[in-house]
């Protein structure tokens, strides 16, 4: 088994520990292929034409960086397996001017529905997604995630949940 793949499954049993993506070879595969499915939606008023609803204000880290504003398609939310050109979030960081600037995806698959018709862990391209269990800070069930920060490079790797160069400063006041 390749090292990196053992890393990646170590760090997904420690599930008491934060999970930071590890930026590894395969990893411009995976955003290039985000990159080519998403890039129309870098115009965020072509994402909501085509369905795509707001599911989360700004979300700011525990202690540093953020993800940003997460856009869903709710027919994309559920059990069936990731697909690098279907994520089921799209996520953008407000600027400053009041614009909406996509930085990357995130893939998100419900574990219950999952598990009805699929054995083991979620995996895209050959990456697991992360388990994150119920309660949490989302008021969702436990469900599987993995972002792929195509549009804005993370310093903590591709896979990280936050991103450094992600603010949440500009959030918009409702």
């Amino acid at each position: 088994m390749h090292p990196k793949t053992v890393s990646r499954i170590a760090l997904a049993a420690c599930a008491s520990l934060p999970l930071i993506a590890l930026a590894g070879e395969g990893d411009g595969a995976l955003a290039a292929k985000v990159r080519a499915a998403t890039g129309r939606f870098r115009d965020l008023n072509v994402a909501l034409a085509e369905g795509w609803v707001p599911a989360t204000p700004c979300v700011s880290g525990p202690d540093h960086g953020a993800m940003g504003v997460h856009f869903v398609l709710p027919a994309r939310v559920g059990g069936n397996a990731p697909q690098a050109d279907e994520p089921t979030a799209l996520i953008y960081e407000p600027m400053g001017n009041g614009a909406m600037r996509l930085v990357g995806v995130e893939f998100i698959v419900i574990a219950d529905a999952w598990a009805q018709t699929h054995k083991g862990t979620p995996a895209l391209d050959g990456n697991l997604l992360n388990l994150v269990g119920s309660p949490n800070r989302y008021g969702l069930p436990a469900f599987y995630e993995m972002h792929v920060w195509a549009w804005e490079h993370n310093p903590l790797g591709t896979y990280a949940d936050w991103n450094n160069r992600v603010t949440c400063e500009n959030q918009p006041l409702s």
